[in-house]
């Protein structure tokens, strides 16, 4: 009797063992991560990004390039409104492109470095490693990882859920969340594509900008210059709109609104048009921000941006940099005053 219970203790160990084998443990699967972070050398990305605005959603066709160390070339579009965006870093620093305008910024700044992105799977891992207190499961497919998000105003953002494929750690899903658990912006990753290569020209400024253009329909030259004024939605305490004044200029008009109180700003909207070719960049104070329906530029006392051929800037000695963040992500909304 005795003999039997032995043999079946012994079988249900060696069942146990099996089992444990066969699953990886979360600090099994960080340490492969930390091992592919240093042996990656480049990749290819096509993802599709989903961010609520409110009661709407826009979607976003990404593609990522990356090439080891400092290479990186991420191209937004929004099919439905025919918009795009480029973000590209290569040797003469960081450059914001929009085609459709002829325009292009170059930043001086440690992009992508210094915040959490979505959509760059070298900082989804690295936001990963610097958890230590990141949540971890596993499903039939995926590793599922919680974790604190490294976004300069990360309390509206603080959480994401990172879903890499088992096979090769590749990126599936990433969900950033608010505090209340709704996913505000969605990574649908597809096509993923590790050791890619390119040409020497693939992350050139001018040759980037000219082929965003041949894919365009038409450039925005001439035509109707009038536009609808956009109202931030979100509203400071003590803080009230007191003034709206329309400015009569060469190519259109530009509107300036005014707000006062203890955090008081000035809101300027102008409509834009595609700007003569040009070979030098606009060099911008201050550093990249995601905006997400568009990338802008915030510095100590401004942040600028353009959207749906609109620039807008909002100018201010009394906001912190994060409110005017927060500001100018709510004149993408509804247009109420």
């Amino acid at each position: 009797m005795k003999k039997k219970l032995v043999l079946l203790m012994t079988g249900l160990m060696v069942i146990f063992l099996l089992a444990a084998c066969g699953s990886k443990s979360q600090d099994d699967v960080v340490k492969e991560l930390n091992g592919k972070l240093g042996d990656l050398s480049s990749y290819k990305v096509n993802a599709k990004m989903t961010l609520k605005m409110g009661a709407d959603s826009q979607v976003y066709n990404v593609e990522i390039w990356h090439k080891d160390p400092t290479f990186y070339r991420v191209n937004l579009k929004n099919a439905e409104k025919d918009q795009s965006q480029m973000i590209l870093r290569n040797n003469q620093g960081v450059f914001v492109l929009t085609p459709a305008l002829n325009k292009s910024f170059r930043f001086q700044s440690d992009w992508p470095q210094n915040s959490s992105q979505a959509y760059l799977y070298e900082s989804l891992i690295k936001d990963i490693v610097a958890d230590k207190e990141a949540k971890f499961s596993s499903t039939k497919d995926f590793y599922v990882f919680e974790t604190k998000t490294r976004y300069q105003n990360n309390s509206m953002l603080p959480i994401q859920e990172i879903k890499l494929n088992k096979g090769d750690l590749s990126p599936a899903v990433v969900k950033v969340m608010d505090p209340d658990r709704n996913a505000l912006v969605t990574v649908e990753f597809s096509k993923v594509k590790f050791n890619a290569s390119f040409d020497k020209d693939d992350f050139d400024m001018k040759k980037n900008m000219t082929r965003a253009q041949l894919n365009l329909p038409a450039m925005a030259e001439g035509g109707d210059k009038s536009f609808s004024v956009k109202y931030p939605t979100l509203e400071l305490k003590g803080t009230k709109l007191i003034g709206e004044k329309e400015v009569a200029i060469e190519e259109g008009k530009r509107v300036v609104l005014t707000y006062d109180g203890k955090k008081s700003y000035t809101l300027v909207q102008e409509k834009v048009t595609a700007k003569v070719a040009s070979t030098t960049p606009t060099n911008v104070e201050g550093d990249i921000v995601d905006l997400g329906l568009t990338i802008g530029a915030v510095s100590d006392h401004s942040i600028s941006w353009s959207h749906g051929g609109v620039d807008y800037m909002i100018a201010s000695k009394n906001l912190t940099k994060d409110e005017m963040v927060e500001i100018a992500k709510s004149v993408q909304g509804d247009a109420v005053k």
